[in-house]
């Protein structure tokens, strides 16, 4: 279907589709009363349908108790919605003959190279953008959440010494390090940064007037969304939490080209357009081919399938894959194309219905799924002549049982630990500890006569280890929006620090922190 849907002018498409229909009754009201009620400062939303643009516009303020008014040119975060720019990018440079979707990554990148030498040799573009290329979940995410200091093309590099998880081509695991991957070779092929390339070939292109690829260009607009995130239970942002607000921009530029994007929710709708027309720009033109678009909606790596809770269960699909940047799904017997997105501090998705020539894209500038899947899914079913299934309150319930049940269970934790240990002086666990892929984590001796930790590849992670049990402690970060980890010295036949390794404190932290994956070696002990 797909195919034959690319091969029809878009003329043909628009035409021989049924008029747009209207927006649910009093939709704008409702979503109004539920941000006031999830407490987030703002939201955008972008809906299209039959090529025309029902709604773009903006309810809130850009910033908790500011003046400034969410428009439909405010610009928000977008988060991972950005992997399927990145694949619209690798399209256009398709569509010029540059690189094929099958090509060798080392054909365009001689000095390319992941763990295995084998899989260094047969990666292809197209494997980039799947999450089939045998890396663990969120592998190699730890280098730049929240801000890392390398360069994009020395995180390239580090991926040599990641170990995979599982074979080649095996199985479904989400990353985000191989779309860094991606924008380094679109520089390498294009000449241009991927941030130029983005900004010339597909914002300027595209027609989307204020969407920024880079954090200069974000920050230099007035007219954009702060970020906000909870912090003991209340939503709080900029100034207290250094990873939201705007301090340190200069960091964290490698993953971009996973989800680093900025746009409003004009932006969106015209993304929306080009997407339905499959490339197709609204007046003419096209960005990529529709070739292309089939290509990026063509479902590759299969997705494992889980029961969703009760209050959820209506979105369990019968099918689930991954494509060029986008999810492949069903919901109500219907093709759904869709992507996620989560920066620290603000949330995106972007859904299409392409049988029904339906597009709907939402922002918001703070940590409040509920708010922005509740309010889309309610747009969704009324696209698809479904009753009303109060779906922010479901979301509303199963985040709030997923979050009670998390703090029971770190509670009960927090109140057990064995009284027992540390086994050694807190001198002689300070040093330098190196892991072949992140590099050096310092800790030393505080002020106070306590020991302190110090990831250096992302500075802002820095701050207090507190003693747990045994040989165990635990960060307590600077930043309080930072997730804990639990610190463990393992020690040798002799009482030394043979080596350290961490793992997530919260059991719903985010897989981005992925600390179970560092094994750290002394380098410079102090014994």
């Amino acid at each position: 279907m797909i195919r034959m849907l690319a091969a029809l002018p878009a003329l043909l498409l628009a035409t021989a589709l049924p008029a747009a229909a209207e927006l649910p009754k009093g939709f704008e009201d409702r979503v109004e009363t539920l941000r006031q009620r999830s407490g987030a400062p703002g939201i955008a939303l972008a809906v299209v349908e039959q090529g025309e643009v029902a709604l773009a516009r903006g309810w809130g303020t850009t910033k908790l108790d500011g003046a400034q008014q969410v428009d439909a040119d405010t610009i928000f975060q977008t988060g991972s919605t950005g992997k399927a720019f990145t694949a619209a990018a690798l399209a256009i440079l398709v569509d010029r003959g540059k690189i094929k979707w099958d090509d060798r990554v080392i054909d365009h990148m001689p000095w390319f190279r992941m763990y295995d030498p084998w899989v260094t040799r047969e990666i292809t573009i197209r494997d980039l953008l799947v999450h089939r290329s045998g890396l663990g979940l969120g592998a190699g995410d730890l280098l730049y959440v929240p801000r890392g200091s390398l360069s994009r093309k020395e995180t390239v590099k580090r991926l040599a010494h990641i170990k995979p998880a599982s074979s080649f081509r095996s199985g479904y695991a989400y990353d985000n390090i191989l779309y860094a991957v991606a924008g380094q070779l679109i520089e390498e092929v294009s000449g241009k940064s991927w941030e130029d390339f983005m900004a010339q070939d597909v914002f300027a292109a595209g027609g989307m007037t204020s969407a920024t690829a880079t954090y200069e260009t974000r920050l230099a607009n007035p007219n954009r969304a702060h970020p906000h995130g909870r912090v003991g239970g209340a939503v709080r942002g900029d100034g207290p939490i250094s990873m939201l607000d705007e301090r340190g921009v200069e960091l964290g530029r490698a993953a971009l080209p996973a989800g680093g994007l900025a746009l409003s929710a004009n932006d969106l709708a015209r993304w929306l357009q080009i997407q339905l027309g499959q490339g197709a720009l609204p007046g003419g033109g096209r960005l990529f081919t529709a070739a292309q678009a089939a290509e990026m909606w063509k479902g590759v790596t299969p997705m494992p399938i889980a029961q969703m809770p009760p209050s959820l269960a209506p979105l369990t699909p019968k099918f689930s894959s991954y494509g060029l940047g986008w999810n492949v799904t069903d919901y109500r017997g219907v093709r759904v194309i869709a992507h996620g997105g989560a920066v620290f501090g603000a949330i995106a998705y972007v859904i299409l219905l392409p049988d029904q020539q339906v597009g709907i894209a939402g922002v918001v500038n703070a940590e409040e799924t509920a708010l922005l899947r509740g309010v889309i899914q309610t747009l969704v079913d009324h696209y698809l002549d479904a009753p009303d299934q109060d779906w922010p309150g479901r979301f509303d319930t199963f985040i709030e049982q997923r979050v009670s049940g998390a703090k029971a269970a770190l509670a009960t934790t927090r109140a057990t630990p064995a009284k027992v240990g540390p086994s050694l002086a807190l001198d002689r666990y300070v040093g330098t500890y190196r892991d072949a892929w992140y590099g050096d984590v310092v800790v030393a001796k505080g002020k106070d006569g306590g020991l302190t930790i110090d990831f250096t590849t992302t500075p802002a992670m820095k701050g207090r280890l507190v003693h747990w049990q045994y040989d165990s402690f635990v960060t307590r970060f600077d930043d309080a929006a930072l997730e804990p980890a639990y610190v463990t010295f393992a020690l040798d036949a002799d009482g030394k620090v043979a080596r350290v390794s961490m793992k997530p404190e919260s059991p719903i932290a985010d897989f981005s922190y992925n600390y179970q994956d560092l094994d750290l070696r002394p380098v410079g002990v102090d014994k």
